[in-house]
């Protein structure tokens, strides 16, 4: 998939590049605002990284430009400008995203694929399966290795979402209200003991791995790559 970054600075410039192109993706970059609308105007995109504080054409008229000419090209807004209110005028200009300076590549990531996956054509599943992880969603029927595992239904749920977002860090609001359908209690546990109780049934007597915790993030179900020596 191609990307456009839009960034000015070049430390963080060359970051995002670097970082989005080992995760797979193309990536054009821009420098400016001029050269980036250029390249917004001018190419196809699947998504648009754009700063809003650029030396010469600002963000935010970038963006109001690409409305106006009818381009939906998901954007997603980079910014040191934290207030409310620059949050909403980029929301209402039509920005897909909003994340602030200084920001942890992984995060950028999980936004990146968390966008480019609301504007694919959704596909019908009846089955999930990471390494030798399968979750048959008809028959609610968990195996891993061959061996049948039973879930309760909170598990199967939490199971599922992991899965169908694999690779991404999940936090624990998402997971609260797209599992418990609930706003997430910083004082509770529960979010914590389920992943914990889901872990011992999934992972504990398996290789690799699956579950994983990104510190002060939250969870994500992924096969991770071990660097041969």
């Amino acid at each position: 998939m191609r990307l456009l970054v839009v960034e000015d600075e070049t430390k963080t410039a060359d970051y995002l590049r670097q970082g989005l192109t080992e995760a797979g993706f193309a990536v054009s970059l821009a420098r400016n605002g001029l050269d980036g609308h250029h390249l917004a105007m001018t190419e196809s995109f699947d998504l648009i990284i754009l700063d809003v504080m650029l030396p010469d054409v600002d963000g935010w008229r970038i963006l109001q430009s690409l409305r106006e000419a009818k381009n939906t090209t998901p954007v997603l807004f980079l910014t040191a400008r934290d207030s409310v209110d620059d949050r909403v005028k980029g929301l209402e200009l039509g920005a897909d995203d909003y994340l602030i300076k200084p920001f942890a590549f992984v995060e950028v990531l999980a936004r990146v694929r968390s966008l480019l996956r609301r504007t694919q054509a959704p596909v019908a599943q009846d089955e999930l399966q990471v390494a030798d992880l399968e979750v048959n969603l008809l028959k609610r029927r968990v195996t891993r290795a061959g061996k049948r595992i039973n879930l309760s239904h909170k598990e199967f749920c939490l199971l599922e979402l992991l899965m169908r977002r694999q690779g991404e860090v999940l936090p624990r609001s998402i997971i609260a209200s797209q599992v418990w359908d609930m706003n997430f209690d910083s004082d509770t546990n529960v979010i914590d003991v389920a992943i914990r109780r889901l872990r011992s049934k999934i992972d504990d007597e398996f290789e690799p791995k699956l579950i994983h915790t990104v510190r002060g993030m939250g969870y994500k179900l992924e096969l991770e790559q071990v660097d041969e020596a």
